[in-house]
């Protein structure tokens, strides 16, 4: 999969652009703050409808303006060339079109484009909380098949509506309130454990890439851990729904299912977020990130978009020079404020000046 044209109107700090793409390696190239990372973010957005910064969409609407439009040609591997097109409404509606036609849903545009982004955030992956982790494996999940993300929306309304069933029994039980948390405990039972078990089978596929991956960049076997084994899985979803109702309703808010649940990372056999130094972790998360990667390209038989990030900023000599030696095939865009070393193969150099387009060679 090559972005083979990408325009931007009114997006971030861009009034303006449109820039032809190679196949291979691009590197944009700029100084700090001029927009490369906007750019980057554009492609990430047409992969997954959101931004990789975790920001709501009007922040993605340059200042003073109503919409913003991203606009790129995507080439499969297969000679197929689709035109995709997302419009960002700061008072209506997004608008999503692929080949001019309107689509009902924008989730309908997930597998379309199909981007790993690595960013310095992605320390988080490791260092942070469990909703990092979580998100990692459910997008892995939905750059697989895109229809788990209709599952993962369906689990997270039955978990508001249940919460909002806590909120309002205010802590006491009625036949009416017993009534209805067993409605919503059956459809949280069937949703979630579909979600679990989905989750688990990935986490089992990943455990030996992301080793492999870690191996790769860190240029020695770290033994790493991955395993996603939440206890309700022993007893069943239902069984500990119907255990933690009492806690429930006393905190009024559901205590134990996969929107709970976290993805345990060891390296050496220890707990990678206490353990392990901030360079383990750091490998760690481009390990995951790469695992997917390399998983979804297997999976689809080609390979996402890759963008990197301002990441080699935040490696020692010798992971950046791992890290860009085992870029993979296909189309990668390697942000930085300095030039890259020469083991980057670069084939493309964009420089971005304040939000407009500097010389491309």
């Amino acid at each position: 999969m090559i972005i083979t044209r990408l325009e931007l109107v009114d997006w971030r700090n861009y009034a303006r652009l449109e820039i032809a793409l190679a196949p291979g390696v691009v590197a944009v190239l700029g100084d700090n703050g001029q927009g490369k990372t906007n750019l980057t973010e554009a492609l990430g957005y047409l992969a997954t409808m959101r931004s990789f910064r975790g920001v709501p969409g009007d922040a993605m609407i340059r200042d003073g303006t109503a919409e913003a439009i991203v606009r790129a040609t995507v080439r499969h591997d297969d000679g197929r060339e689709v035109l995709v097109e997302a419009r960002l409404s700061r008072e209506g509606r997004n608008v999503i079109h692929v080949n001019r036609q309107r689509l009902a849903r924008a989730r309908d545009l997930l597998g379309v484009v199909r981007t790993t982004v690595f960013s310095p955030d992605d320390l988080e992956l490791v260092k942070g909380g469990p909703q990092g982790r979580r998100d990692w494996i459910d997008d892995g999940l939905v750059a697989l098949s895109a229809r788990h993300d209709a599952l993962r929306l369906e689990v997270d309304r039955v978990v508001r509506q249940r919460n909002a069933t806590l909120k309002a029994a205010g802590g006491r039980t009625s036949d009416a309130v017993g009534s209805m948390l067993d409605a919503w405990d059956a459809k949280y039972a069937d949703v979630g454990t579909r979600l679990g078990d989905a989750r688990d089978d990935l986490a089992r596929r990943l455990a030996p890439e992301v080793d492999r991956a870690y191996a790769d960049l860190a240029g020695a076997a770290g033994t790493i851990g991955l395993r996603y084994d939440p206890e309700w899985r022993a007893v069943g979803l239902a069984a500990a729904l119907a255990a933690s109702r009492g806690e429930d309703l006393r905190r009024a808010v559901t205590t134990v299912g996969p929107h709970r649940d976290d993805v345990a990372l060891t390296v050496g056999g220890l707990d990678a977020r206490t353990h392990a130094s901030q360079g383990e972790q750091r490998t760690l998360a481009l390990g995951m990130r790469l695992a997917v990667h390399r998983l979804v390209t297997d999976a689809t038989g080609e390979s996402p978009v890759l963008v990197l990030d301002d990441v080699l900023s935040e490696l020692d000599e010798r992971r950046a020079a791992a890290l860009l030696a085992h870029v993979p095939a296909g189309q990668a865009l390697i942000t930085s404020a300095s030039p890259l070393p020469q083991v980057a193969h670069i084939v493309q150099r964009v420089r971005i000046v304040s939000g407009a387009l500097g010389e491309v060679g």
